[in-house]
């Protein structure tokens, strides 16, 4: 398998959950711009697997990206965000997503776990009230502290300027 056979349009994406679900696999959903991959990533993504059988990873598209966090990023398309994130051996699909938020997608995925980092309260997460409601779980994951991809963008421009 190459990386971007774990790439989904949405109808295909609904088609293959429904697939594993039948397997009775559960399914564990999370989502994030993923600009510059890092360690806090892997890490994150690593302990979200761990938590069902099949990790569906959202990633927000260019202009999702753009609204969300300025102009001047994402700093990689998202095709190739998506190719990255397809490429990890712990992610089984990755799909796009052009809303503002994940919670059209998670509302058609219905994943058995909905997981963000712990920068969050379980609340605050995007689509927490569906998976609830469905007997689903949503959980927080804690992430790696000094990692972040706005961090990283930072410290570059400062060695730039240095």
């Amino acid at each position: 398998m190459i990386s971007t056979d774990k790439i989904f349009t949405r109808s295909e994406l609904l088609q293959q959950v429904a697939d594993w679900k039948a397997q009775g696999l559960r399914i564990v959903f999370t989502n994030g711009c993923f600009d510059l991959l890092h360690l806090g990533h892997v890490d994150y993504l690593e302990k979200a697997k761990a938590l069902g059988d099949k990790l569906l990873v959202g990633v927000n598209t260019d202009a999702s990206v753009s609204r969300l966090k300025g102009p001047s990023r994402p700093l990689q398309d998202e095709m190739s965000r998506a190719r990255i994130m397809a490429s990890l051996l712990f992610i089984d699909a990755v799909v796009l997503f052009d809303e503002e938020t994940p919670y059209e997608l998670i509302k058609a995925v219905m994943p058995n776990i909905l997981v963000k980092g712990d920068d969050y309260a379980i609340e605050n997460i995007v689509g927490h009230d569906i998976v609830l409601n469905n007997s689903g779980e949503v959980k927080t994951i804690a992430l790696v502290k000094g990692y972040s991809t706005s961090g990283i963008v930072d410290k570059i421009k400062q060695q730039l300027k240095g």
